[in-house]
């Protein structure tokens, strides 16, 4: 009754169990819920957790080991990212042979923690020991991870017992066949089972020995909770404190590696493999002489010593592989030092056998060598060595010393003079009253008398200096100091280097002068021992009265020329120290910063002397002269006439076009005038414009006084424009056409004026604003005139303001459909026409910024494509600030023209033209 009422409350928890795992695992009432699988344990994590294989997949094992054995030592080592998901083959460090595993962590770019997916150990691998396996060997792994049922590891367990309930389910499960009754599975295929052995139920015992807890119920989630320890932790765990082996089988490590591969052991024993009822049996050395037995204590003190004895073997294994590596490098090391030892062996042999035979011609070699070495000397005495001791720095110091230039006696008083006549200019420039300005015209020609006999004084000095002579000396003796010296390093001038360098130079040839006397006395001395030995050597002299002391002291003579000429071939040939290079390159520098400075100042007088002859030419035609206008005003009346007899002839015009009696000869006639009699203005305002810019030069130049003299014409106003301002050009003198399409913001009208069309822009001003369109309009007027048709920008023709309204009129050229937008929107450029375009747009913007001047206003329809070939940057809205430019919303297709900067209110700078542009090349 007990028995049976056991029963029943252990099957109700069962039910309920089931019931509380249903949000965690998931179920197959069907097919899997209660089903029974034989498998043998292959691998434990912890006390309620353990990997095992079906005995129905023995031979698939098999078939893995000798696949893998033969794929993987032929196949490549991983190499880039590793895939989680991927199956590759792992050498497994234990017994060296193949396994299918899968990568869990990366734990360095050489080291991988992975997991042997047919066992179910983890190992640290090298990237070198994991290999790529084909796609037939990509299946679902053997081995299988199981889960206690209704089990689960009590919180707060120390590491020793948790080790201890780990190594009790070892001995439980371990290679030993088991029933899985399977009660669900969770999400990541870990199968929660009940285990039996026999007639035992193994989660009993691990939960008997305190090793587990059963699930406790959840007030929140009415779910068996499955407390695990940190999977980090035991993973840990799993590596460094492995579990002991089972019983006394060698190189075993518990758990942590397969089991039986080609070495001949197997798993199972494959024998009654079709017997369903038998127990699977294991080889007789593999069974654990101290299996634990069912419901046995684990001795504590017996894992930490097999624990140890794992570590001691581990460590000695390391050693002894270091030890291994130490020997083959010294090995090696021996290998080498004998081999380079033999070599110095056949080397000293040689060298012996050498001296031998040049010992029995030693003299004569000596001899030949010495006189090899005389001749290279005397090439060498031969060769002007100046260069070595600085001589030809020297040389160079004493031309500049010597005939160096000074500044002429007459050039300070011209420049003072000069000075105070520049000075009377700009006092005239700057005078705004008639009267106080007679008064320094008079004064600026009182000074103006002086200079002109300073400048006759300069003159007649100059032309007596043979400048242009010493010029060319100089150039010459930079060149060819250049060319041995090289680029000269910048520094001051210096008096205590030009001393350092003489100093050196004395000692260099003191040195040099005893080495070479020194040469030449050995020399004498070897020549006079030759013929005071000639006597002992001739058979027909009875009597030789040389000594033996004589005859035995040639050694000593020719040791003692030897190191003479030796002596004086090192200091001939060899390289100079860097401490003597530095002295000299230092002198050099010295010596050409001397020679830059006097050719500077024969530039300056030269450039003076050119200034006074131009000065001593016009003065000649302007002393005591007053500029005259009369010409000026002459154009001025002539145009007026005309202007007034074309006024005429358009009213006249307009009345017999409005009468009855309507005549179209008579109107065709008037017609003809009136365009000869435009023609004839316009020639006269280039005219009158030609005059202005004869006075402009006269103002710049020599007379500053012709605005305040002469008001009248209106000469400031044409100097402050820049050319571009002309008073006499008037709207209603021209033939105009007014063109509605382009007049949008502002009429515009189109004209044709000495055979060009042109283009009419009005602006409406007030004083403001006109003063500030002139200084705008001229500017860019500047910018164009200094490179023109080079420039890249549209040219202004004239600039002039209206008498009866408050309106200024720009004249520029008219080019129909010849801006970026009509070109595009008819017939695009091609790749090389829109090159040649951009191009001349990207040299308008540079000479607008080398102006100082933003566009601002960079658009489709302001950029013009001459000829399909050149480009044009068209003008901006000058009664318009930059900013007012700038902050105008440009699009062009898809593209804002307005640059990010811009958007962030910052101000408008040649960036934000340069994104203009690119945005237009894009689009383009």
């Amino acid at each position: 009754m007990a028995q049976r009422r056991a029963r029943k409350r252990s099957a109700d928890p069962e039910r309920s169990l089931r019931t509380r795992f249903s949000g965690i695992v998931q179920m197959d009432e069907d097919m899997h819920y209660n089903k029974v699988e034989d498998v043998v344990g292959s691998h434990v994590e912890d006390a309620v957790t353990f990997w095992a294989q079906s005995i129905s997949r023995n031979k698939d094992i098999m078939k893995i080991g000798c696949s893998l054995s033969e794929v993987c030592p032929h196949a490549n080592s991983v190499f880039g990212n590793l895939d989680p998901k991927k199956i590759y083959g792992g050498l497994f460090s234990e017994d060296k042979c193949w396994y299918r595993c899968k990568v869990l962590k990366i734990i360095s770019d050489e080291k991988c923690l992975v997991r042997y997916i047919d066992y179910g150990n983890t190992e640290i691998l090298n990237r070198s020991d994991i290999v790529e396996i084909p796609l037939d060997l990509q299946f679902s792994s053997v081995a299988k991870k199981y889960r206690l049922w209704g089990l689960q590891i009590p919180s707060g367990q120390e590491v020793t017992q948790f080790d201890q309930g780990r190594t009790f389910l070892g001995s439980l499960i371990f290679e030993k066949e088991i029933k899985m009754r399977i009660k669900a599975t969770y999400q990541d295929g870990t199968v929660i089972a009940q285990a039996e052995y026999g007639s035992v139920d193994i989660g009993e015992e691990v939960a008997k020995k305190g090793f587990a807890e059963k699930c406790k119920l959840t007030s929140s989630t009415n779910t068996c909770e499955e407390k695990k320890s940190d999977p980090g932790q035991l993973v840990l765990r799993n590596l460094k404190s492995p579990i002991p082996s089972w019983g006394h089988r060698s190189n075993q490590s518990a758990f942590t590696r397969p089991k039986g591969r080609l070495s001949g052991r197997m798993t199972l024993d494959l024998k009654n493999e079709n017997d369903a009822g038998n127990h699977v049996t294991f080889p007789k050395e593999n069974l654990a002489v101290g299996d634990f037995n069912l419901g046995s204590n684990v001795s504590l003190a017996k894992i930490k010593q097999d624990q140890k004895l794992i570590e001691e073997n581990e460590r000695l294994k390391t050693e002894k592989e270091v030890l291994l590596e130490s020997y083959k490098v010294l090995e090696s090391k021996v290998e080498q030092t004998a081999q380079e030892l033999q070599q110095e062996k056949a080397t000293t042999m040689d060298l012996t056998k050498h001296l031998e035979s040049i010992l029995k011609t030693h003299v004569g070699t000596r001899m030949e060598n010495l006189a090899a070495k005389v001749e290279i000397l005397k090439e060498i005495r031969r060769v002007n060595i100046s260069v070595r001791f600085g001589n030809d720095l020297s040389d160079a110091m004493q031309v500049l010393d010597e005939e160096c230039f000074t500044t002429p006696a007459s050039l300070p008083e011209l420049e003072r003079i000069w000075a105070e006549y520049s000075l009377a200019q700009e006092n005239i420039q700057t005078c705004e009253n008639v009267s106080e300005g007679n008064i320094l015209i008079a004064k600026r020609n009182e000074v103006q008398q002086k200079l002109n006999m300073a400048v006759e004084v300069f003159i007649l000095e100059v032309d007596e200096l043979p400048l242009n002579k010493r010029l060319k000396t100089l150039q010459d003796l930079s060149t060819s100091l250049e060319a041995v010296y090289g680029q000269a390093k910048e520094g001051t001038n210096s008096e205590e280097t030009l001393k350092k360098f003489y100093d050196w130079k004395c000692d260099k040839r003191e040195e040099f002068t005893n080495v070479r006397s020194e040469t030449e006395v050995s020399l004498q001395r070897l020549v006079a021992w030759f013929q005071n030995t000639v006597k002992a050597f001739d058979l027909s002299v009875e009597e030789s009265r040389t000594s033996e002391d004589t005859i035995s002291s040639l050694d000593e003579i020719l040791e003692k020329t030897e190191s003479s000429v030796c002596k004086e071939l090192e200091i001939s040939l060899v390289e100079q120290g860097d401490a003597d290079k530095e002295i000299i390159l230092n002198t050099y520098s010295q010596v050409l910063q001397k020679i830059r400075s006097e050719e500077r100042l024969i530039a300056a007088i030269q450039s003076k002397y050119e200034d006074s002859i131009e000065f001593k030419k016009q003065i000649i035609e302007c002393l005591n002269k007053n500029p005259n206008v009369d010409h000026l005003l002459s154009i001025k009346k002539t145009l007026k006439n005309l202007k007034a007899r074309l006024r005429w002839k358009l009213v006249e015009k307009n009345n017999l076009e409005e009468s009855d009696d309507y005549d179209g000869s008579e109107i065709e006639k008037i017609k003809q005038e009136i365009a000869q009699l435009r023609n004839s203005v316009f020639q006269e305002i280039y005219r009158e414009r030609e005059e202005y810019e004869k006075l402009n030069s006269l103002v710049q130049k020599w007379f500053p006084e012709l605005p305040l003299l002469y008001p009248e014409i209106g000469l400031l106003k044409y100097m402050n424009s820049g050319g571009l301002l002309t008073m006499s050009l008037e709207r209603d003198l021209l033939d105009a056409e007014p063109m509605k399409e382009l007049s949008s913001k502002r009429p515009l009208v189109c004209s044709e004026v000495n055979g060009q069309i042109i283009l009419l822009k009005g602006y409406s001003v007030d004083v403001d604003t006109e003063a500030r369109v002139i200084q705008r309009a001229a500017a860019y007027h500047r910018a164009w005139r200094k490179a023109k048709e080079e420039s890249g920008l549209l040219p202004l023709i004239f600039l002039f303001l209206c008498k009866s309204d408050p309106m200024a009129y720009l004249m520029v050229p008219y080019y129909p459909r010849a801006n970026l937008s009509a070109v595009q929107a008819s017939v695009p450029l091609t790749s090389e026409e829109a090159l040649k375009v951009m191009k001349g747009v990207a040299q308008g913007l540079h000479t607008l910024h080398k102006a100082d001047i933003i566009h601002g206003s960079l658009h489709q329809n302001n950029v013009f494509a001459l000829n399909r070939e050149q480009g044009i940057v068209g003008d901006f809205d000058f009664t318009k600030s930059v900013s007012q430019r700038a902050s105008v919303n440009m699009v062009i297709g898809d593209l804002s023209l307005i640059s990010p900067e811009l958007k962030m209110g910052k101000p408008a700078s040649p960036s934000s033209d340069l994104y203009a542009y690119g945005c237009l090349l894009l689009w383009g």
